[in-house]
């Protein structure tokens, strides 16, 4: 390593259309460097535009030991392209696009389910359940949108339910929506009479403050708190909560938590590695299986894509969102 000091940097939407779930990551990594005091985070925010990446990332390249990849899957797009141009590694936590995850390999470990895997605990939820109402699909925008509806496509054809893609939403029917946490919120609130609603935003907190009733709703996440058991190494989920809701009153949305993953499998591999070079980093990444605070931890050792992580089901209660078993 350059230093003894380990630099980790981070490109954060802490303004733009992202800075909602910016924030979150900054915070996240913020409470778990409180227990690294060896670890430097050099934040710089991208302002939610992918062109700042060009700019921002390889200011960072030339700072920082590891390099995390920023929010969403749009920008994680530019930033793996730009970490290949580079010759360094990303650790993608913000970016689920299957695309994404697959684009670079050798230079993107990715953390989180793709998306096109985000739907199957709903849809086997509602296998279950003896539920076979034909399921609208509602895509958002962007190839990330698209993804998650393909995947719920697919994932619907294989239990026999049959499956339409848009159009009006009445209550014979079930809705899946599939988009940015805006377009999610817009296609709920006008939904009002379907059988049964999930929707990718309702995996967060702030969607209960964004619709007038979201109870009954069904909301997929990455992480959910109560869902990580015994971890391999690093900070325990119990830990990390508990000063979380110190720092901010409040438990942490799954957001926050992968961006801690991908820092803790960073230095992890990096220790085991014995340097931060890109080569060796991958090597570390590719032959790695473990389980951390945000869950299970693998990926496909020819293209970096996570295998292991599986989406999480919640639903609103009165209470807030608790977490189904699916």
């Amino acid at each position: 390593m350059t230093s003894s000091r380990l630099r980790i940097g981070v490109p954060v939407s802490l303004s733009g259309r992202h800075a909602r779930f910016g924030g979150q990551v900054r915070l996240g990594l913020e409470v778990w460097q409180s227990f690294h005091p060896a670890v430097e985070l050099i934040v710089e925010d991208d302002h939610s535009e992918p062109r700042s990446l060009d700019v921002v990332l390889p200011r960072l390249a030339g700072q920082c030991d590891l390099l995390l990849g920023p929010y969403s899957t749009q920008l994680m797009r530019r930033a793996g392209r730009i970490g290949a141009a580079l010759d360094m590694l990303i650790w993608n936590h913000g970016g689920s696009g299957d695309d994404v995850q697959a684009a670079n390999p050798g230079h993107v470990v990715s953390v989180q389910t793709p998306a096109g895997r985000y739907a199957e605990p709903f849809v086997r939820r509602l296998a279950e359940s003896g539920d076979r109402s034909p399921l609208r699909i509602v895509s958002g925008k962007g190839r990330f949108a698209l993804q998650v509806a393909e995947g719920a496509a697919r994932a619907a054809h294989a239990v026999g339910i049959p499956v339409v893609f848009g159009g009006p939403v009445d209550d014979s029917w079930n809705l899946f929506c599939a988009g940015a946490f805006d377009e999610d919120v817009e296609v709920v609130r006008r939904a009002g009479r379907a059988r049964t609603i999930c929707a990718v935003a309702a995996g967060v907190r702030e969607f209960g403050a964004a619709v007038d009733d979201p109870r009954g709703i069904y909301g997929v996440g990455q992480w959910f708190p109560g869902g990580a058991g015994e971890v391999t190494f690093g900070l325990s989920e119990r830990e990390f909560v508990a000063a979380y809701e110190r720092r901010t009153g409040v438990p942490p949305n799954y957001i926050a938590v992968q961006g801690v993953a991908a820092a803790i499998i960073a230095t992890y591999c990096a220790a085991r590695a014995g340097g931060t070079g890109r080569a060796e980093l991958w090597s570390a990444a590719a032959g790695l299986e473990a389980a951390t605070l945000f869950g299970d931890f693998a990926i496909d050792p020819g293209t970096g894509l996570q295998t292991a992580h599986r989406a999480v089901l919640t639903r609103w209660e009165s209470q807030g969102p608790v977490a189904v078993a699916a």
